[in-house]
């Protein structure tokens, strides 16, 4: 081995002893710091910050994008649904969140034993259709498909199944998930 090699070689185990950071027989707990994980405010807008994170989907320039917000609690699906149509904090909106959603009661049923939940949506007010429903419901069904307790979501009224708008522009009265809308799914 030339001298160079030589050298090369003390330097390298040198730097790889000296790291600083001690080999450990038993994993340990690591204490992550308060904040987003996506660097939006993880304040709900009731301004509750807790332990809980959740993803709620905003909207930026048409595409639907994922934010974190923490709870103090876990919220039931209702109550995630409801910070959802409550709309963006105001740090949200400062970097350039909004919703799709009006302030339209929607009731969410509990999740089935196969984990897909029934929303329950009004009837429309005449003249007050919007053109952007499908981001709506991308919304709605990607927040509440990012919860470990909801797998899919149906949407009815008055107990029938509503066909709605998926990603792809086609009407579904199937059972949808986060795929549905994945072509709308931007960065954060």
């Amino acid at each position: 081995m030339s001298i160079r090699g030589l050298a090369a070689t003390c330097a390298a185990v040198l730097l790889l002893a000296g790291c600083g950071v001690p080999a450990q027989d038993k994993p340990h707990s690591v204490d992550l710091p308060r904040r987003p994980l996506n660097g939006t405010s993880s304040a709900p807008a009731s301004g509750v910050v807790g332990d809980v994170a959740q993803v709620m989907y905003l909207i930026r320039d048409n595409r639907l994008v994922p934010t974190v917000r923490r709870f103090a609690e876990m919220p039931d699906p209702q109550e995630q649904l409801d910070q959802l149509i409550a709309g963006p904090t105001a740090a949200e909106q400062a970097v350039g969140l909004s919703t799709a959603l009006s302030a339209a009661a929607l009731r969410v049923g509990l999740p089935s034993g196969g984990g897909t939940v029934a929303v329950e949506v009004a009837e429309a007010e005449e003249g007050t259709a919007r053109t952007d429903e499908m981001l709506a419901y991308g919304q709605i069904v990607c927040t509440l498909t990012s919860r470990a307790d909801v797998a899919a979501v149906t949407f009815v009224r008055d107990g029938q199944q509503l066909r709605v708008p998926r990603g792809d522009l086609t009407l579904s009265s199937d059972p949808l998930r986060e795929s549905d809308y994945r072509a709308l799914v931007g960065s954060a």
